[in-house]
């Protein structure tokens, strides 16, 4: 018996054999043809094939996964339909006379590169998916090489591979009843995938494919990210007994979704969820989530060919608010700069574009995109409960400069005869230390913060998220965070005014018992994760918890704080 270590991706467990998807990796040489007429009906012929194939693919994600899991189909839709990503390829063939294979790896690989030098964009890392998915299957039809196909599993199995794609996702089915990997992370498009799915997966375990053979037995846990292969008969039944525990936990959490999340002792919180499409709110509902912690608007503008226009806009928050009438809808005003960048806005280039010109900096300096986008979530605020938050704020100017913007747009509005909620709050994001020293003051003007801890984190070390080299610092249990979390809750608290958490600390099972420590209103994350935070929560006395948050906020470390949790906290030891 063996154990792999990788990455948990997706809860669960499974006990099954192993069925190794095998990868292809297509050598392309440097050929040139004088049939250029042949060569440009081969790539013709390959593009139009290829087509197909993927509006195929993508129908199935839509219908199977959801937009959000679907979203690499889009852009690989969008690069098919790209007539200018055809002519750079043929013209190779026309005017360098190359064979259309060599023509598609030379010109697909120069799109890999290019989004791999800005591989912190979540958004380009997609794209560089989608190039690597339509050059494979491009290449496939030129050579003649068939793609590994899932579709022929006809028995229950674990897939085991080097990497999966989106394309290998869609085309899972029933009888896939794990998934592990050596390559990729929690957060990977195929891992958001997975979860849509609900099948466990551990990714990231460097080895499986060398020591696991097809048809060995193995149990994937995808709770603990573990791998075990040819168990012996006595962990086969310890997972079995963790496999029927878990599917009653899911049940119970099922019964949550009717049921508003209060502690043992009567204090009630609100359990959101984080999304990025208006496809994705009512999904998030029957996740059991209680309202939308964070709208990221910014990818309207990222999966659209020109600047969305205030009508298009209205439409998408208009869609947000009905899918949840009776529920609070935060939407984030436009977050670009850093890592993510948008190709119909061009923004300068900077040494350093974390600490520079992003976020509510770039809408303050560009009042007209700012404007248009209030405007239609002003709009879309007849069909709901809106609430708007303003990213990045790190200066009270800041904030009355924007919220001034948004007062002016309501007026104009109301004079025009357009219906406008009475009723909208306005808040801002705390992720950055100044807005945490000066959360008192900015509570007075605020109607509500939400902390993005992410974000708040490498501010607060001066460690980039990103950056390997200093990850030893990114570490969200810290009382250095655990503190300022708590001074800002403590002065919205003290001007009446309400906190949220939509970062990935909200989630973290040993961060919850602290944050409702601290009074935290509400925690929002990936829909998900939603239903075990609520059945958490469920189960923990605020008063209780006292003791511990002033002994974490006394620590001296994250590993400290995080022994100290474990000790204390007995629900943490009944979760799967």
């Amino acid at each position: 018996m063996d154990v792999l270590n990788g990455l948990a991706a997706s809860g669960g467990y499974a006990i099954t054999r192993a069925y190794l998807l095998g990868s292809v990796h297509f050598v392309v040489t440097k050929h040139h043809s004088n049939d250029q007429n042949h060569e440009v009906k081969r790539l013709h012929d390959s593009f139009a094939i290829t087509r197909d194939e993927i509006k195929n693919l993508q129908q199935q994600a839509h219908r199977n996964l959801g937009r959000q899991a679907a979203m690499v189909m889009d852009i690989e839709v969008d690069i098919m339909a790209d007539s200018e990503f055809y002519s750079e390829i043929e013209q190779l063939v026309t005017l360098s006379h190359f064979t259309a294979e060599w023509a598609v790896a030379q010109q697909t690989q120069h799109y890999q590169e290019l989004f791999k030098k800005m591989n912190n964009n979540d958004y380009l890392r997609q794209r560089a998916t989608a190039v690597t998915e339509v050059r494979q299957r491009l290449l496939s039809h030129l050579l003649g090489q068939p793609l590994p196909d899932a579709t022929k599993l006809d028995h229950p199995a674990v897939i085991i591979a080097h990497a999966i794609t989106p394309n290998d996702m869609v085309n899972f089915n029933d009888y896939v009843k794990g998934l592990v990997t050596d390559n990729g992370g929690p957060t990977s498009h195929f891992a958001i995938m997975s979860q849509q799915l609900r099948i466990p997966t551990v990714v990231g375990t460097k080895s499986g494919t060398k020591q696991i053979k097809n048809g060995d037995l193995v149990i994937v846990d995808g709770v603990h990210g573990k791998v075990i292969i040819a168990p012996d008969r006595k962990t086969v039944d310890h997972y079995q007994r963790l496999a029927g525990q878990y599917a009653q936990e899911m049940q119970r959490y099922g019964a949550l979704r009717e049921k508003r999340t209060v502690s043992k002792d009567g204090h009630h919180f609100i359990v959101a969820a984080n999304i990025a499409m208006p496809d994705e709110a009512t999904p998030s509902l029957e996740d059991g989530a209680e309202g939308i912690g964070l709208l990221r608007t910014e990818f309207l503008y990222m999966h659209s060919a020109n600047l969305p226009d205030e009508d298009q806009q209205f439409q998408s928050y208009k869609q947000v608010l009905t899918a949840m009438p009776d529920q609070q809808v935060v939407m984030r005003t436009l977050d670009i700069g850093g890592d993510k960048r948008l190709g119909t806005l061009r923004l300068p280039s900077e040494t350093n574009p974390f600490l520079g010109f992003r976020a509510i900096r770039v809408g303050l300096k560009n009042p007209q995109l700012l404007r248009t986008q209030i405007r239609a979530m002003l709009r879309a605020s007849a069909y709901g409960r809106l609430a708007v938050m303003f990213p990045l704020v790190a200066t009270l100017n800041e904030f009355e400069a924007a919220r001034s913007i948004l007062d002016e747009e309501k007026r104009a509005l109301t004079r025009q005869g357009v219906k406008v909620a009475d009723d909208i709050q306005v808040g801002m994001m705390v992720e950055v230390p100044s807005a945490v020293t000066m959360a008192d003051q900015l509570a007075r003007e605020a109607d509500f913060f939400s902390i993005g801890s992410n974000d708040l984190i490498q501010y607060m070390f001066a460690a980039d998220r990103g950056n390997q080299r200093v990850g030893y610092l990114y570490k969200g249990m810290h009382p250095a965070i655990l503190r300022s979390i708590k001074r800002t809750i403590d002065a919205a608290h003290a001007e009446g005014k309400w906190v949220g958490l939509c970062g990935e600390l909200a989630a973290k099972d040993l961060a919850i018992p602290l944050l409702v420590a601290m009074g935290l209103d509400e925690f929002s994350m990936t829909s998900s994760k939603v239903t075990r935070v609520r059945s958490l929560i469920k189960q923990l006395e605020k008063r209780q918890l006292q003791p511990l948050l002033h002994q974490a906020l006394a620590a001296p470390d994250a590993e400290t704080v995080c022994k100290l949790v474990q000790a204390q906290v007995p629900a943490l030891h009944d979760l799967q």
